[in-house]
């Protein structure tokens, strides 16, 4: 068993109280190396999440004499002649990233992501942990973990405890439904929160019911939704074995439409996520090393089906309407096509690229993101599985078999399992599919559009509204006054004028004020563009390329007309009435 300890001194310091204790066999040869995980299962880029450690200390338990140690990574140590002794372990760890893979503390709560705070012990991490937290006594623990004691929570092994944020709280609210014969608690930390309990258990359990009906079961028995509801601006959600931590606000309009939709959103995502990664886990994470990257090519899977999934199911639940339903798809449509880096790197390659740059915007026409992209590749899977076998087929049994094979027995797949599980799905070869939009750069506008249809729906594209971007292919953003250029389409006018950074001052010898866009809006065969690029002013031309537009924004919508055929694959697809 390792056991660790938490408490706090003085929460203004934002400093939490750490201590490991861990016994170490006697004929053990080796120094105990004490290992801080460097990233988090849910994000796939290194953290270093040492860099919130401080003050360590080491000691033999029984005698609390000093143990030599040497730190040998930026976040490994070592302690030699540490062999036949209870060694203890005392840090203190920074907690003040509010964010859904963060830790905080403050005078009114917890919140505490184990994975980024605690050591294990190389070679132990297979041992039951128990984690004791010393709180007020009028506080509230919120964690998946069973509670053997009050504020005891106990693990089967470090992975489990890694993956079971806690919040601890004197004002926590609480409230459960049922899905599928089994509890889910949702837990809201945030005096604002001015929830409709009623509206939002009901609607959380409707697609609750429908995830496990896809499925066929649950992977877990019990699951916890914990709610980080904030008097500000945010939203970001984190999956884990049997919760999530969703942090969102402002807290006082969670009830209102814009954000409340957001809540619906990313609670039905992360719930899917409950099988598609923590259950279907890729076989390169069977088990997660916690000290390096865990590369793997299926990300697409994880996150791409996933993003499409959890917001299809909110519609096919009846939580949201089609109408609805289409909005946030056509934002993803909007953030896929808002560069030219899908013709540059796959979703497979891009899946690897994640412990690159994945969660940053990088440099121009790079990549392509996993989540959009994998969430319209899915879109696209599902509707000719459906059109292949009259709906009598899905992504729904892709996911089924997955959890069947992988889910259930702990072993993880491989991108050429999935392959190979798309392809008995369909009945027949899919290898086209993988070459063009997995394993290639292929555009998906004329396949979507084409498997739309078979459900009365299609792709349309518009033109860009923007003169500067439609015509000219060029985006700016104004920032202290400044009109600034921060995007450039290959190919465009721009491209040959401007560069990214460059301030726009002004069109035509008038100066630009907020009103680039009329400026550019004039039907003049030529500009002339005055710019600052890196403190020197230039003189540019720009002329538009005739009947060449930039930057289309697409959009599914319902076709006009569909015949019977069209509007039952509707109905089939989404479960609502064309």
């Amino acid at each position: 068993m390792t056991y660790y300890h938490v408490s706090f001194e003085n929460p203004l310091t934002f400093y939490l109280q750490v201590q490991l204790m861990v016994e170490v066999p006697a004929d053990s040869g080796s120094p105990l190396a004490l290992q801080l995980p460097a990233w988090r299962p849910g994000r796939y880029e290194l953290q270093n999440f040492a860099q919130k450690i401080q003050h360590v200390e080491i000691s033999d338990a029984e005698t609390d004499e000093s143990l030599p140690y040497r730190k040998t990574t930026k976040d490994r140590w070592e302690v030699p002649g540490a062999a036949g002794r209870s060694v203890r372990v005392r840090y203190n760890f920074y907690a003040h990233q509010m964010d859904a893979g963060g830790s905080w503390l403050d005078a009114t709560q917890l919140y505490l992501n184990p994975v980024q705070a605690l050591l294990y012990a190389e070679g132990q991490q297979d041992a039951p942990c128990q984690l004791t937290l010393d709180l007020p006594a009028d506080w509230r623990l919120a964690c998946g973990l069973p509670q053997t004691l009050p504020n005891t929570l106990q693990a089967s092994n470090f992975d489990q405890l890694a993956d079971a944020p806690l919040i601890a709280s004197p004002t926590i609210q609480h409230q459960q439904y049922e899905a599928g014969g089994l509890p889910f608690h949702v837990w809201a930390q945030g005096e604002e929160a001015l929830l409709n309990w009623p509206k939002l258990l009901a609607d959380f359990k409707a697609f609750s019911e429908e995830q496990i009906t896809l499925f066929g079961g649950f992977p877990v028995a019990d699951y916890h939704f914990l709610n980080q509801f904030l008097p500000y601006k945010h939203y970001h959600g984190v999956e884990h074995h049997n919760s999530t931590v969703i942090v969102l606000g402002p807290a006082e309009l969670l009830m209102q439409e814009a954000l409340y939709k957001e809540l619906l959103g990313v609670s039905c995502h992360e719930l899917f996520h409950a099988w598609n990664i923590k259950a279907i886990r890729p076989a390169e994470m069977q088990p997660y090393d916690y000290a390096r990257e865990n590369y793997f090519r299926t990300c697409y899977i994880a996150e791409g089906v996933t993003t499409y999934y959890g917001e299809y199911l909110l519609a096919r639940s009846h939580v949201r309407t089609p109408a609805q339903y289409f909005d946030e798809l056509n934002l993803v449509l909007r953030k896929h096509y808002d560069d030219a880096g899908g013709q540059h790197l796959s979703l497979a390659d891009a899946s690897m690229d994640l412990w690159l740059d994945g969660y940053k915007p990088g440099v121009p026409d790079r990549k392509v993101s996993v989540y959009h992209k994998g969430a319209l590749a899915a879109l696209l899977l599902d509707l000719t599985l459906r059109q292949l076998h009259g709906h009598a087929r899905s992504l729904d049994d892709v996911m089924r078999r997955l959890y069947e094979d992988f889910g259930k027995t702990g072993k993880g797949y491989t991108d050429e399992d999935y392959a190979r599980i798309v392809g008995e799905v369909a009945g027949r070869k899919m290898q086209v599919y993988f070459d063009k939009f997995i394993n290639g750069t292929a555009p998906l506008q004329e396949p979507l559009d084409k498997a739309l249809h078979t459900v009365g729906c299609q792709l349309v594209a518009y033109e860009n509204a923007s003169a500067s971007e439609g015509i000219f292919g060029f985006r700016t953003v104004v920032k202290n006054e400044r009109t600034e250029v921060t995007y450039i389409w290959p190919g465009s006018p721009a491209a040959t004028a401007l560069t990214a950074d460059d301030e726009i001052v002004a069109v035509n010898g008038r100066r630009v004020d907020m009103n680039l866009q009329s400026l550019l809006g004039t039907d003049a065969t030529h500009y002339e563009i005055a710019v600052f690029r890196q403190n020197r002013l230039l003189l540019v031309e720009l002329a538009a390329l005739p009947g060449v537009h930039f930057g289309p924004r697409y959009a599914v919508e319902k076709l006009a007309e569909a015949d019977e055929v069209q509007k039952a694959g509707f109905q089939k697809w989404l479960g609502w009435e064309f």
